[in-house]
């Protein structure tokens, strides 16, 4: 099992356009964040999550050179506006076509932005082509299965994933982009061995747990390690890890896990 964090950042990227002066340790490279997204290798199966709109230069920085299928937790720009750069990933398939996961609500926003990858097979040479797919409750894959449940981000839901590898019985979680993570979610998340949440900035937000409230969450559901990702620039990488308990920790961007 791997999780390779190719951003780390919110919609605006840290720091941000005209970033406000004294807020943040610039000279730290873990305060810079690339918009939000994973890779997992699950057994040898590659699943990309999400593609921000830094994906291309992620993908060269990490060296990610295979993806098996896509999954995409919701259609906000930040978690989509990257998928032409799957194109690349599509010529490398034997049939040139990517399978692509999402909510019905995610899948029409690929949809409306993508229409000339939504054909049978590549609009030409090149081109990006997706099979879509709703996500269902579990997903099998080669080396694995994929657990999902829907989490309220405001006016979307989002999914929470849960990844788990046959052969060693590894369990991953990802709760990206989410208000609260209840009951039902936290009892799919029990038992893993990495849990990966959303952990805003200090203060309340409408759609986004704060770092208060990831950090209820991480305690309830017990894992032995937990990682809070989409961050602002209020979120300072040293200073806020001082104020944590010892199994919780910040993601940053690059971050590879293995285990």
């Amino acid at each position: 099992m791997e999780i390779i964090f190719l951003g780390t950042g919110t919609s605006q990227g840290v720091p941000m356009i005209a970033q406000p002066p004294g807020t943040l340790d610039l000279t730290n490279p873990r305060n810079w964040r690339t918009r939000c997204s994973i890779h997992v290798v699950l057994g040898g199966t590659h699943i990309q999550v999400d593609a921000a709109q830094e994906f291309r230069l992620q993908c060269i920085r990490e060296d990610i050179r295979a993806l098996d299928l896509f999954i995409l937790t919701h259609g906000h720009a930040d978690h989509l506006l990257g998928m032409d750069d799957l194109r690349r990933f599509c010529d490398l398939l034997p049939d040139h076509v990517l399978p692509v996961y999402s909510t019905p609500a995610g899948l029409e926003r690929v949809r409306q932005i993508y229409p000339y990858a939504m054909g049978a097979k590549p609009a030409s040479k090149g081109y990006p082509c997706f099979r879509p797919h709703e996500m269902p409750r579990r997903l099998e894959v080669p080396g694995g299965v994929i657990h999902s449940i829907l989490l309220p981000h405001f006016d979307w839901e989002t999914l929470g994933l849960v990844f788990e590898e046959s052969a060693t019985g590894r369990k991953l979680v990802y709760y990206c982009d989410c208000k609260e993570v209840g009951e039902p979610a936290r009892a799919l998340a029990r038992g893993a061995d990495v849990v990966v949440l959303d952990g805003l900035r200090p203060h309340a937000h409408h759609s986004h747990m704060t770092i208060d409230e990831a950090v209820a969450v991480a305690r309830a559901i017990g894992a032995p390690k937990t990682y809070l990702t989409h961050m602002t620039f209020q979120v300072d990488h040293d200073a806020t890890e001082k104020s944590l308990p010892p199994n919780i920790r910040l993601a940053y961007d690059g971050l590879r896990l293995n285990w």
